[in-house]
């Protein structure tokens, strides 16, 4: 329902999860989040989804943590609400977005500041109209980085780059947000839909196990061995070898056909 604050949309292959308090700048408050770790999960299971696209509704993708709620909580002592969030829904929705087996865009079409924008930072493309930024916000109301921030950026920027980002928070533009590798690509606000739904249509038209796999060796690369890692390809190789699309592609390439993949 459109008053609903995180909307799901599942068609023709692509699941798109959308903030939905623009009024709000679509920053998240205890139900925002429950909602949105409801939905990430959804998609994550559901094999119709074979590519997910997190966006927002209005000006913001995201602004982070509500912090009118987050001062009502102070104010009434409820350190069980204030203090347990990042452990019950932050960390599970970035984990997600950064796991799952199939690929995740971030559609960017506004600002996206402290958890707004570790959530973007956990998917693999980050679109951004030319109007949006990233802004991490954290020590601005002194607290630590969260939702995976402390992972996801220093291996987007570097890690002298991001503690700078994350000491001296700034808005940073769409275009120096590409400059430092923090966007995938930047495009008029007229051209944003179409370039989000092609890159979308791309994914969801291919091997799904193969873009799931190839996400999952990277992610475990980043804490293993050399050894380790080769290792985990090697089960993930077996695993997308023993595919139909695998077997389709091959039968495909022999025949000097186009293949045609089903995520399966």
């Amino acid at each position: 329902m459109p008053d609903q604050s995180v909307l799901v949309d599942i068609t023709d292959g692509i699941a798109t999860i959308t903030l939905n308090r623009p009024e709000a700048m679509n920053s998240l408050d205890i139900a925002t989040k429950e909602a949105l770790l409801d939905a990430v999960r959804r998609v994550a299971e559901d094999e119709a989804a074979r590519c997910v696209v997190l966006t927002g509704t209005g000006r913001a993708f995201c602004v982070g943590q509500d912090l009118k709620e987050h001062i009502r909580l102070l104010e009434a002592g409820d350190s069980e609400a204030l203090f347990t969030t990042v452990d019950k829904h932050y960390n599970p929705t970035a984990t997600l977005l950064a796991t799952m087996n199939k690929p995740v865009i971030a559609a960017v079409q506004g600002v996206a500041a402290g958890a707004g924008a570790s959530l973007a930072f956990a998917c693999d493309f980050r679109i951004l109209a030319d109007t949006a930024g990233f802004n991490l916000a954290f020590t601005g109301v002194a607290l630590s980085c969260d939702t995976g921030a402390s992972w996801t950026l220093p291996r987007l920027v570097g890690q002298a780059k991001a503690l700078e980002l994350l000491y001296f928070p700034s808005t940073l533009s769409a275009e120096q947000s590409a400059d430092l590798g923090l966007a995938t690509t930047v495009v008029p606000g007229d051209d944003f839909a179409a370039e989000v739904a092609t890159l979308a249509r791309r994914l969801a038209d291919g091997p799904t196990q193969s873009f799931g796999s190839i996400r999952r060796s990277v992610t475990n690369s980043a804490g293993a061995s050399f050894e380790d890692a080769v290792a985990f390809e090697s089960q993930m190789m077996q695993h997308t070898g023993a595919t139909a699309d695998h077997r389709a592609a091959v039968e495909a390439f022999v025949a000097k056909q186009k293949p045609v993949f089903e995520g399966r």
